[in-house]
């Protein structure tokens, strides 16, 4: 399968391409078949060129130009407007998905949306007690309580009232 596409030239730090036909299978930087025309990313003005008759020859036979060649092929007027490809990344995508779920519906309660009460009085529905609230593991909590470590003060309390058997007496 034939691919119009650019091929990379010129020194380190100065771009230029090559608008080159070449198999699809074939390095980027290696083998091709035909150099249509050139393309200069720095310059400003007269940037792309390319050979218009060669071209449609190499599209008649089956080549088919790569989303940036297709691209520049419509900014110089070759190509319609309207086959121009406009291409977003995967990361793009995830940022406009999270966009759209983030906008959460908090929901006011009802006493509030008819103006009846003040707003920091909480409907008895919503109210639960906070033994309710606590889930069972918090519940347990008061038995680990008694059985915790002591602290250093209580262990040298200890030590001075338990001196060590068949120890060194003062």
């Amino acid at each position: 399968m034939l691919k119009i596409r650019l091929s990379r030239t010129g020194r380190k730090n100065l771009n230029l391409f090559r608008v080159v036909v070449a198999e699809h299978k074939a390095p980027i930087k290696g083998r091709f078949v035909e150099i249509l025309g050139h393309y200069n990313p720095s310059a400003k003005t007269d940037n792309f060129k390319i050979d218009e008759k060669r071209l449609k020859y190499w599209v008649s036979v089956g080549a088919k130009p790569t989303d940036t060649v297709t691209n520049l092929l419509v900014d110089a007027k070759i190509l319609p407007e309207k086959e121009k490809i406009k291409k977003t990344t995967k990361k793009k995508l995830r940022k406009k998905e999270e966009k759209a779920e983030k906008p959460e519906v908090i929901e006011v309660p009802k006493a509030i949306q008819k103006g009846e009460g003040s707003a920091m009085e909480i409907p008895e529905e919503e109210e639960k007690s906070e033994e309710e609230k606590k889930p069972e593991t918090e519940k347990q909590k008061p038995e680990e309580l008694e059985t915790k470590e002591p602290s250093k003060e209580e262990k040298s309390e200890e030590k001075k009232e338990n001196p060590p058997a068949g120890g060194k007496k003062a």
